[in-house]
Order: structure tokens, then C-alpha cells, then sequence
């Protein structure tokens, strides 16, 4: 029987024309950084069905209105949430439909195994 030899020089060249450089993966572990946070999934998710003002969000999750305005800050420099002015007041929408198809995505991805994450799935606070 003749041993099949591995192929790794071919098998490398294949692979190394689809890396993404070293900036580019910083900024992409730089993007799921961002929706490491909890309460931010919950400020992404509201947002998904409506466009809303900080007190909105604040009364809708129960959370202090300099704790949503922090959070709306980091969302809103990774480029996620968008303002508009309304009178005297900011109004925050999604940034683009990638938004929310990144974490339906997410989602999709942890109900593919509910055993892998339960505190997340049966937790209705995230749905």
C-alpha cells in the first residue's frame, strides 16, 4: 500500500492569495468587539424596529440615559447606528442593512446548536 503524501506547498499557495491583511483583521476583531457588550446587542435590537431618541431607549431597556448615550457613541463610530436631528433632539436608526444581517447571523449561528449557548437563547431579553 503506498502512503498518500500531504500536499502542504500546493495547499498553502492556494489559501495564501484569499488572506486578509493584518489591518484588515484588526479591524474586523475591532467590529466584534463592539458587540461583545450586552446592552449594545439590546440598543441594535430596539433599533431594529424603530428609529429612537436616547430617553426611548433609555425607558424601553431600563437603562440610565448616559449609560445608552455611551453606548450609542461606540456604536455609532464603528460606523453601526446613525442620528438625525428632530428639533432639539437626536434620533438613532441602523447604520445599513448589515447590521442587523450580522446579527441575525449571530443569532442563526448559536440556534444552529442551542446546547452550545443556553444562557443566550432562552434568555428573552436578547429576542
Amino acid at each position: 500500500m503506498t502512503e498518500r503524501i500531504h500536499d502542504h506547498e500546493n495547499e498553502i499557495r492556494k489559501v495564501e492569495g484569499h488572506l486578509h491583511t493584518d489591518e484588515e483583521l484588526a479591524c474586523l476583531g475591532e467590529l466584534f468587539k463592539v458587540f461583545g457588550e450586552r446592552s449594545r446587542i439590546r440598543i441594535l435590537s430596539a433599533l431594529f424596529e424603530s428609529e429612537l431618541c436616547v430617553f426611548a431607549i433609555s425607558e424601553l431597556l431600563g437603562m440610565e440615559q448616559s449609560a445608552v448615550s455611551h453606548q450609542l457613541k461606540i456604536l455609532k463610530n464603528a460606523r453601526l447606528v446613525d442620528s438625525r436631528r428632530d428639533g432639539k433632539t437626536n434620533v438613532y436608526f441602523l447604520a445599513d442593512a448589515h447590521v442587523r444581517a450580522i446579527i441575525d447571523q449571530g443569532y442563526e449561528h448559536i440556534r444552529e446548536n442551542e446546547d452550545a449557548c443556553p444562557c443566550i437563547i432562552n434568555n428573552s431579553d436578547l429576542k
